[in-house]
């Protein structure tokens, strides 16, 4: 059976807590993507951004993204699933949280990302109808 490991992309990278929306932009910019996980100084994962959470909660109440901090953003519980773990449970934490992106730990540090091209590249067609289906049900 497929881990999280063999699905994930590689070489996901965090944004430190304490670094500006300015410095998250720029680094979805320049990833090409449109979110990020969230590390603290003890290089732990904090939480999610993503490009949207920069727009609402930032500029679309007038403030400036260099002086807002990433971990302000950081909000709820963080979903994420071990490298280890079998394709199917990191599925079920998605469908059941409704989350597009998913870090994947390994002794305590992000070593991955699943996204939803990971998975549309890993299942077969059935079980990615059924992802789709569950995670956009309520959106």
């Amino acid at each position: 059976m497929a881990t999280a490991r063999d699905v994930m992309s590689k070489g996901a990278k965090c944004i430190g807590e304490d670094q500006s929306l300015m410095d998250a932009a720029v680094m979805m910019r320049d990833m090409g993507v449109g979110s990020l996980p969230i590390c603290g100084s003890d290089d732990r994962l904090k939480g999610m951004i993503t490009d949207r959470d920069i727009v609402l909660k930032c500029v679309a109440e007038g403030q400036n993204p260099s002086d807002m901090r990433a971990g302000d953003c950081a909000q709820g519980t963080v979903h994420w699933v071990d490298a280890t773990a079998d394709v199917d449970d990191a599925l079920a934490i998605m469908r059941e949280h409704q989350i597009k992106r998913l870090p994947v730990i390994e002794e305590h540090q992000l070593v991955g990302m699943i996204s939803e091209s990971d998975l549309s590249m890993s299942l077969d067609e059935t079980r990615l109808s059924n992802f789709v289906e569950k995670v956009y049900a309520a959106h």
